[in-house]
C-alpha cells in the first residue's frame, strides 16, 4: 500500500491530508456489503456548533445545521440537481463511533470523522476501498478538533461526496462489463465509431441518419418493468469553434432528438424542459475533453410525459466529428435518481476512436 501526500493552505491554516487506497486491507475473502446504492453511513460524533451562524452564512447549505453532523448531511443528502422531483444525492445515516459495530462495517459506504485532539495534530483524510466488504467505500476524516473539521468540510464536502458518487458509478461499470447487448455494440461501432457497455437488457431500436446525413444515430431502450430508460448516441461534424457551449448544444439536442423521438399524439416530440429546472452544463475532463449537461426532457404538443436525462459530449479526434451519448428516464410517479445513475453508468464507459486505436479492443460480431 502506497500513500501520497498533498499540501495545502486551508483559511490560513496548513493541513497536511493524505489519501489512501487499501484494496482488500484486511485481506481475505470479503463479505459481501450491505446496503442500498447511495445510501451512506455517517460515523462520527455529533456536537453543536460553537458558533451556527458563521458556518451557515459561509456555507452553500444554510439550512437547519446546528451540530456538527448537520453540516455534514447538508452536502450528502444535498438534493440532486435536475430531477422532477427532490431526491437526495445520498440517503444519510448517522450513528455515533462507540456504536460503529461489525454489523455496521459491511456497509457499502461510509463516512468516518474522527476528531480528538489527543490523537491528531493536524487534518487527514484517506480512503480504502473494500476495507471490511466488497463492494465498499470508506473515506476518513481525522481532526484534532470542530474547527479544524469545519475547516475541511467547507472546503471539501462536495469533492467527498463527489468520491462517494464515482464508486458508485465504477460498480455500475463493473456490472456492465459482465454482459452487453451485441446489436446495440455492433451498431454504435458502425454508426458512430465508438464502443460502450450496452446491457444486455436493452436493446437496439434504431440506427440510422438525420439532417441530410450529416448526423448519425443510434438509438437504445430497456423498457422492461414500470420505468423505462434509454441511451440515444449521435454524431455530427466538428465545424463550429461555439459547438461546446450550452446554447449550441442545448439546441443541437432539441434538433436530434426532436426528429427522433415522438409520442402517440401527431405533431408531438421531444424537446428540452428550460423553465422549471434549465439545464446545468459543466465540464467534466478537460483532456479529452467533455461536457455533461443535466436537464429535463418533457414531450411538446403531446402527451404530458417528461422527466431526467444526462448527456456526455466530447470529440472524435480520428474523425473530427462530435459525439453526444445521452441517457433520459421516464418513471411516471416514481423516484429516478436511483435509475438515473445506473443509466448514466453507461455513459463513462464510451471508448472513443482515438482510444480504441491505443488498446485495440473495437470488434464486436453480431
Amino acid at each position: 500500500m502506497r500513500a501520497k501526500q498533498y499540501f495545502f493552505t486551508l483559511l490560513g491554516v496548513t493541513l497536511a491530508v493524505v489519501f489512501t487506497g487499501c484494496k482488500g486491507a484486511h485481506g481475505g475473502t470479503k463479505v459481501s456489503a450491505t446496503g442500498s446504492i447511495y445510501e451512506c453511513l455517517v460515523v462520527m460524533p455529533s456536537r453543536p456548533l460553537a458558533n451556527p451562524q458563521a458556518v451557515v452564512s459561509a456555507s452553500a447549505y444554510a439550512e437547519n445545521i446546528s451540530t456538527t453532523f448537520d453540516l455534514v448531511k447538508a452536502v450528502m443528502a444535498a438534493d440532486m440537481p435536475c430531477l422532477p422531483q427532490m431526491e437526495p444525492y445520498f440517503k444519510v445515516t448517522h450513528v455515533t463511533p462507540n456504536t460503529f459495530d461489525d454489523f455496521l462495517k459491511p456497509t457499502r459506504n461510509i463516512l468516518i470523522i474522527d476528531i480528538d485532539a489527543e490523537r491528531y495534530t493536524q487534518t487527514k483524510a484517506k480512503y480504502s476501498i473494500d476495507y471490511w466488504s466488497h463492494p465498499q467505500a470508506v473515506y476518513r476524516i481525522q481532526a484534532p478538533d470542530d474547527e479544524a473539521f469545519i475547516a475541511y468540510w467547507n472546503a471539501n464536502g462536495e469533492a467527498v461526496r463527489d468520491w462517494f458518487v464515482k464508486q458508485e458509478i465504477e460498480r455500475q461499470k463493473r456490472f456492465y462489463r459482465a454482459s452487453t447487448d451485441k446489436p446495440s455494440r455492433f451498431a454504435l461501432q458502425k454508426w458512430i465509431g465508438v464502443d460502450m457497455l450496452v446491457p444486455e437488457d436493452y436493446m437496439l431500436i434504431q440506427d440510422t441518419t438525420l439532417n441530410n446525413g450529416n448526423v448519425n444515430v443510434v438509438w437504445c431502450c430497456n423498457n422492461k418493468g414500470p420505468m423505462r430508460r434509454d441511451l440515444v448516441v449521435y454524431s455530427y461534424p466538428y465545424t463550429d469553434s461555439n459547438t461546446f457551449t450550452p446554447d449550441f448544444l442545448n439546441a443541437k439536442r432539441d434538433s436530434v432528438l426532436g426528429k427522433l423521438i415522438t409520442a402517440s399524439v401527431e405533431g408531438s416530440y421531444m424537446g428540452t424542459e428550460y423553465k422549471v429546472f434549465p439545464p446545468q452544463m459543466r465540464i467534466i475532463q478537460a483532456d479529452p475533453y467533455k461536457a455533461e449537461i443535466r436537464g429535463l426532457w418533457k414531450i411538446y404538443n403531446g402527451e404530458a410525459m417528461g422527466g431526467p436525462y444526462v448527456s456526455h459530449t466530447c470529440v472524435d479526434e480520428v474523425n473530427h466529428r462530435v459525439i453526444t451519448a445521452e441517457v433520459y428516464v421516464l418513471a411516471p410517479g416514481q423516484k429516478k435518481r436511483n435509475a438515473l445513475r445506473q443509466a448514466e453508468a453507461i455513459l463513462y464507459t464510451l471508448v472513443l476512436p482515438q482510444e480504441m486505436n491505443e488498446i485495440q479492443e473495437i470488434t464486436v460480431n453480431q
